[in-house]
C-alpha cells in the first residue's frame, strides 16, 4: 500500500466497526420491524429498489472468487463495491416502502459507521492480496458506478459462484422483509 493513501477511519475503529456488521443488522431489523408503517403507494415505489439492489448483490456475487482472484468483470468493472451499493439500494427500497424518516437516518448512519470502515478494512487486504488492485481502483470508482464499464478480467456470473457465496441469504432476507411490510401494511 502506497504511504499517501488516507483512509477515512483509523484502523481500531475500522475493526470494531467491521465486527459490529451483524449485531447493528439485528438491531436495524428490529427497528425496521417497530418502526414501519407502510401504504400501497410506498410499497410500490421501494420494493422495486429493493429488488434493483438484491438483483445486483446476486450478479455481483455470482462474479465473486473470495481470496482467489481480483473481480474485474460483471457489476465489478463499473463499482469496486455492487455488493455494498446493493445493499444501499435494498435499505433505500425498504425505508421508501416503511415511510419512516427515522429509518433513513438510522441506515444511513449504519452504511457511514459500519459499512464504510469495512469498505477500507476490505480494500486494505485487497491491495496486499492482488498486486494489481491499486490499478483496478484507479480506473473504477468505490461505491457510485461509472457508466462505462473499465476493461476486466476474471470469471463473469455463474449460478454455482451464486450459491457458493451464500447469496441466497440476502434474497431470503429480503422476503423476510417484504413479509414484515406486508403484515405491517395488513394490519396497521
Amino acid at each position: 500500500m502506497p504511504p499517501s493513501r488516507r483512509y477515512w477511519f483509523p484502523k481500531p475503529y475500522a475493526d470494531f466497526a467491521q465486527r459490529l456488521r451483524v449485531p447493528f443488522g439485528f438491531l436495524l431489523v428490529v427497528a425496521f420491524g417497530w418502526l414501519a408503517r407502510p401504504s400501497s403507494s410506498s410499497l410500490l415505489a421501494g420494493l422495486p429498489v429493493a429488488m434493483l439492489g438484491i438483483a445486483l448483490r446476486a450478479w455481483a456475487a455470482g462474479c465473486l472468487y473470495k481470496n482467489q482472484s481480483l473481480a474485474r468483470r460483471g457489476p465489478y468493472a463499473h463499482t469496486r463495491n455492487p455488493l455494498y451499493l446493493g445493499t444501499l439500494l435494498v435499505a433505500a427500497g425498504l425505508v421508501i416502502a416503511t415511510q419512516r424518516w427515522e429509518l433513513a437516518v438510522l441506515f444511513g448512519a449504519a452504511f457511514v459507521f459500519v459499512y464504510f470502515p469495512t469498505i477500507e478494512q476490505e480494500e486494505q487486504h485487497l491491495r496486499k492480496l492482488f498486486p494489481e488492485y491499486e490499478r483496478y481502483a484507479a480506473e473504477v470508482p468505490l461505491l457510485i458506478p461509472q457508466a462505462t464499464a473499465a476493461p476486466g478480467e476474471g470469471q463473469g456470473f455463474t449460478w454455482a459462484q451464486y450459491r457458493r457465496n451464500q447469496e441466497y441469504n440476502a434474497a431470503f432476507g429480503l422476503m423476510v422483509g417484504v413479509g414484515v411490510l406486508v403484515v405491517r401494511y395488513l394490519y396497521a
